[in-house]
């Protein structure tokens, strides 16, 4: 008999399934993903994906057309992720 608890749902850490963009652009995790087990482990690993770093480069560009990030900050935490990006690693 295999255990519910040890066994991973297909979407299992795809970014577009459990953290998909909203019709108003942002991005939440939908209500039939509460209920998994492995929601947590689930949008980890998602984040820690190439996409989850696009995602924290937007996150970026956010902040500083909010005024909450300077130019030099944003400028620098971009660099970094695009190497990050393009060395495909995490």
């Amino acid at each position: 008999m295999v255990d519910k608890k040890n066994e991973r749902p297909i979407c299992f850490g795809i970014l577009d399934n459990v953290f998909p963009r909203g019709e108003d652009g942002m991005r939440s995790t939908p209500e039939s993903c509460f209920p998994c087990f492995f929601k947590t482990d689930c949008l980890k690993l998602a984040m820690e994906g190439l996409d989850g770093l696009k995602i924290q480069e937007e996150n970026i560009d956010r902040a500083y057309q909010s005024g909450m990030m300077s130019f030099l900050e944003r400028w620098s935490r971009k660099k970094f992720l695009q190497r990050k990006i393009k060395d495909g690693t995490n």
